[in-house]
């Protein structure tokens, strides 16, 4: 492999490697909403349409 391939691999691993760790690091940064333990769960299928 020449020296401007080697260059352009180790470029893009970076560049991979980092747009994960960014993004890990920008999730574990975001607050979930908590879900209450007495809350009703939904059973039903998403996808079906409702009936009313």
């Amino acid at each position: 492999m020449t020296a401007p391939a080697i260059v352009m691999m180790v470029v893009t691993i970076l560049l991979v490697w980092g747009g994960l760790v960014a993004s890990v690091v920008a999730l574990r940064g975001v607050n979930m909403p908590q879900q209450d333990e007495d809350a009703p769960v939904a059973t039903g299928d998403v996808d079906a349409p409702q009936r009313h």
